[in-house]
């Protein structure tokens, strides 16, 4: 477990943390010591009294504001800078305060304003140098030239580059960091949809069954009862799979490094999704058109989940007796739909329509499309395109070729070549029925138009 400092609080005290005072502490001993050190090979400059320590510390100390007041900051480190130049005190490290304000000011954003001080600072100097040195200590100072004025124009200019460097680098830095940041809360956030679409439609699939097979028993457990014990032994089946299910999904959260213990669903336990819809009723028939190819985990695990949740949505939330399940496999695409004949069937409580939502999210996420809603004959259509490729992180877009829409291949759908789960027709079409659904079972519409 670690801890993080909260934004816009730093540590003062600790390992690793540096007192806000240290660096003004630091330039106040370069400052004085250095200044004391070079005064000593400058005799015909003014000798250092208490004034000129008092100037040589007040920089230092203004430093201690810098965050809060930059620009004022730097215009009075530039005055007592100046002043101190003026009173003829020894050149040395006093511009060190100096040049630390220009940096805190730039970096801050007071780009303008610092341009404007180094400029007032610049021109006091030169005044100095060229007129007032007459009457400013020490005697007889014969003035700065203009070649000794120049290198401290080109000196100054450097460090007004250096402090906009300095502040380019920082932005860099923060820019990065809020990057890395948005990017790691974007893989969090779609790791928590990830994970939220599972257990819907877990649940919402092995739910819906038992709750239709919990009706059955109650309506049964007197006059049949062995059609009841059939009914709890599928709910039965179904809460163990259910449970089975949402345990793999919540061990990603325990331990997020570790492989699953189980594969993924895919498309080859679309049988069990057959059993299941028989077992609430519905009757369900399968095509298979094309070549079967081998699916990524991704598609086939989308593909796997579209299916169980259209599959849910009728049992839950149509008139339907039967639904229509159709595969083909096309150059790069996944193409399927699943159809019932409908009606929607309104009343009761719904769900808030996030299996539809799911569906979707989850088709984007491989570069696909799904598209839902009511068939002009009547009945309800979801519809979605898978590529087979994994999509282009530019674009979102399948690396693949994604072709344009085609017509569905013909595939004669002859009930004399329906035999079951898994068969093949005469006209190549795999396909199976499953029982029908009673008349009597109504149930709300939940994401039905």
């Amino acid at each position: 477990m670690t801890y993080e400092e909260p934004s816009g609080r730093r540590r003062r005290w600790g390992p690793g943390a540096r007192p806000a005072w240290f660096p003004a502490l630091l330039l106040a001993f370069v400052q004085v010591g250095g200044s004391s050190a070079a005064g000593r090979h400058q005799t015909q400059r003014v000798t250092l009294d208490a004034l000129g320590y008092l100037l040589l510390l007040a920089g230092p100390a203004l430093l201690l504001l810098r965050r809060r007041r930059p620009v004022a900051v730097a215009a009075a480190t530039g005055a007592i800078t100046l002043l101190y130049l003026a009173l003829g005190y020894p050149w040395g490290p006093v511009f060190a305060s100096f040049v630390v304000a220009f940096f805190s000011a730039v970096a801050a954003g007071h780009r303008r304003a610092v341009l404007i001080i180094a400029a007032v600072a610049y021109a006091g100097h030169a005044v100095v140098g060229q007129w007032l040195y007459r009457w400013l200590p020490p005697a007889h100072d014969h003035g700065a030239s203009w070649a000794e004025e120049s290198g401290v124009a080109a000196w100054l200019l450097a460090v007004l580059a250096a402090a906009e460097l300095y502040r380019l680098r920082r932005e860099q830095i923060a820019r990065e960091r809020r990057e890395r940041e948005e990017a790691e809360r974007r893989r969090v956030d779609g790791e928590r949809m990830r994970i939220a679409r599972e257990l819907h439609d877990v649940l919402a699939h092995s739910i819906s069954v038992i709750n239709v097979q919990a009706g059955v028993a109650l309506a049964l457990m007197d006059e049949r009862p062995e059609q009841a014990r059939t009914a709890l032994t599928t709910i039965k089946a179904a809460s163990k799979e259910a449970l089975g299910e949402v345990r793999q999904v919540l061990s990603t959260l325990r331990a997020p490094g570790e492989a699953p213990r189980s594969p993924a669903p895919g498309l080859d336990r679309l049988p069990e999704l057959v059993e299941q819809a028989t077992a609430a009723g519905l009757t369900a028939d399968v095509e298979v058109h094309g070549d079967r190819v081998p699916l990524p985990p991704g598609a086939d695990l989308a593909a796997f989940r579209i299916v169980q949740e259209a599959l849910t949505n009728i049992v839950r939330h149509s008139g339907a007796r039967a639904a229509r399940v159709r595969l083909a496999y096309l150059p790069g695409l996944l193409d399927l739909s699943v159809d019932d004949d409908g009606p929607a069937v309104d009343g009761g409580e719904t769900g808030g329509g996030n299996g539809l939502v799911g569906m979707r999210e989850r088709a984007a996420a491989l570069g696909g499309t799904v598209e839902t809603g009511p068939r002009p004959d009547g009945g309800f259509r979801v519809h979605a395109r898978l590529p087979l490729a994994a999509p282009d992180p530019l674009s979102g877009r399948s690396a693949a070729r994604y072709p344009d829409r085609p017509a569905a291949p013909a595939a004669g759908r002859a009930d004399a070549g329906r035999t079951g789960a898994g068969s093949t027709g005469p006209d190549g079409a795999a396909s199976a029925r499953t029982g029908r659904r009673p008349a009597d079972r109504r149930t709300p519409a939940e994401e039905r138009p």
